[in-house]
């Protein structure tokens, strides 16, 4: 049985990647900074037949990771990795000041490069890896407000990319999945009252004219898990609706 692990994954996205590994026979890592939400999610999982392991790292800290990883590891070596946990804000840029800089690169690009360095050496020494980092549509679009943001998911973008070409020799394939606007997430809620806008006016925007759930982001990143994706490394696959097309 493979390893898998999954950062953030203690609501929304996160969660829904965490139970659909589940359901495909992965052992997940449910690692989350709330202890008491990771708990609930591996504790869902396991009643579900699934297997789960509660984890709680800040992942920006390069020694909770470490801490976690080593109970995760008990259970086999980790394999697959999912870069979900990330901060937002909406913040004038002349408002964006030192600190909010740095926490929203520390967690968002700083957070997955740890992550990458750490589970690496399992993935190398089975020659097989799969690493899938979640950035967002907002990337491809810009977003007013959001530069701090926006920043560090194109960061996350062009680490995906050159990590898909270091790591590729290995067996090791890296990928991304550019989320657009999703309901049921803490994000997605703040974001909508922040905009004064509603779900049904973004979802009018929308060439599909409705918008997703973390399921549509989970189907997307259980898939590119699969040996089924074995040929795919390097790209951004955007789940939004055909936002970036508007």
């Amino acid at each position: 049985m493979k390893i898998a692990l999954v950062t953030g994954a203690g609501a929304g996205i996160g969660k829904a990647i965490a139970y659909a590994l589940a359901q495909q026979q992965y052992c997940v890592g449910v690692l989350d900074i709330d202890p008491n939400a990771a708990a609930t999610v591996a504790r869902e999982i396991t009643l579900n037949r699934g297997q789960a392991v509660s984890l709680t790292a800040d992942v920006s800290d390069r020694a909770q990771v470490r801490a976690a990883l080593a109970v995760l590891r008990q259970h086999g070596p980790i394999q697959i990795l999912i870069n979900n946990a990330g901060i937002t804000a909406l913040t004038p840029f002349k408002q964006i000041d030192d600190a909010h800089w740095d926490a929203m690169l520390n967690v968002n690009l700083s957070g997955p490069f740890i992550l990458c360095q750490e589970v690496l050496e399992d993935m190398e020494a089975a020659e097989w890896g799969r690493i899938i980092n979640i950035s967002s549509t907002s990337v491809l679009t810009g977003v007013a407000q959001m530069a701090h943001y926006t920043a560090s998911k194109g960061g996350l973008i062009a680490l995906t990319r050159s990590l898909a070409l270091e790591l590729g020799p290995s067996g090791i394939t890296v990928n991304n999945v550019a989320p657009g606007s999703v309901l049921d997430t803490v994000m997605s809620e703040e974001h909508l009252t922040r905009m004064g806008t509603s779900k049904e006016a973004m979802a009018s925007r929308l060439p599909v004219r409705r918008v997703g759930v973390p399921e549509d982001i989970a189907n997307a990143v259980t898939w590119l898990c699969s040996d089924a994706s074995g040929y795919i490394t390097g790209q951004t696959i955007a789940v939004n609706g055909g936002r970036a097309l508007t």
